[in-house]
């Protein structure tokens, strides 16, 4: 059976420390047909010294000054040519080098899988799973408590997947999943840890604008009352998971 082609996607800026963990995650995969995508925002801190080292095994390459960060994913979108995308930003890892294979390996032609994901901190520790665990079932609706699947840990279908609304600038990549569960027939559980996890990304960054924007996607997608109520519990889950281990890990 024809394997499909998936097109990973890596965007960077200035991040000369992990890039190449990066990188090798996803060229060092055991499966065969990947389309590795490099969109790098004009680093000037040594980045791009170590994306030439492995320019000859990407499909494609840029580097240029963008505007943001979904600018620059929307900007390898336009490029990719798979039969499914996968965002791995400068930072992250694809978990393991079998990864790729034993995901297709699941099911047929699914439009959306998904999977687990572990956290690391700054010094590459890891920090244990994500507190929103990947639901047992996935369907847009699933992000009402939260975003319960990592970006890096979802593999969608190209053919469903748009272009990033710049009108966010810090939680498109929700308005994005969403977008594509809610055109999906078919989405997969996994039932693996698919993704390595680093945190302090710019969402962290800008945690309040980020969450003041995710609030605004959720009502858009499940009303203002259901949002606020499930805030609500959003919150009070947030407070116990806190008290209980002294950290977030959202």
């Amino acid at each position: 059976m024809l394997q499909p082609k998936l097109s990973v996607i890596t965007i960077v800026y200035n991040n000369v420390r992990d890039i190449e963990r990066t990188m090798l995650s996803v060229l060092n995969q055991t499966y065969p047909n990947i389309e590795y995508i490099l969109i790098d925002g004009a680093s000037t801190d040594g980045t791009k010294d170590i994306i030439y080292k492995y320019k000859s095994r990407l499909a494609q390459f840029i580097s240029e000054k963008d505007k943001g960060i979904y600018d620059a994913m929307n900007k390898g979108l336009k490029l990719a040519t798979g039969d499914y995308v996968l965002f791995m930003n400068s930072g992250d890892e694809i978990y393991a080098p079998e990864t790729v294979t034993d995901i297709f390996e699941t099911a047929p032609g699914a439009d959306i899988y998904y999977g687990e994901t572990e956290m690391f901190n700054d010094n590459w520790q890891s920090l244990g799973q994500r507190r929103h665990r990947a639901p047992e079932c996935f369907s847009w609706r699933s992000f009402k408590h939260g975003m319960s699947i990592s970006h890096q840990a979802i593999y969608v279908k190209r053919s469903l997947a748009e272009p990033y609304d710049l009108e966010y600038k810090y939680s498109s990549d929700i308005d994005w999943i969403i977008k594509a569960a809610k055109k999906a027939s078919s989405i997969v559980n996994t039932q693996l840890y698919v993704a390595k996890y680093l945190v302090g990304g710019i969402s962290k960054q800008k945690h309040f604008a980020s969450l003041k924007e995710r609030f605004l996607i959720f009502q858009k997608y499940y009303g203002l009352i259901p949002n606020l109520v499930n805030h609500f519990w959003i919150a009070i889950n947030l407070t116990q998971y806190y008290v209980k281990h002294k950290k977030t890990n959202d």
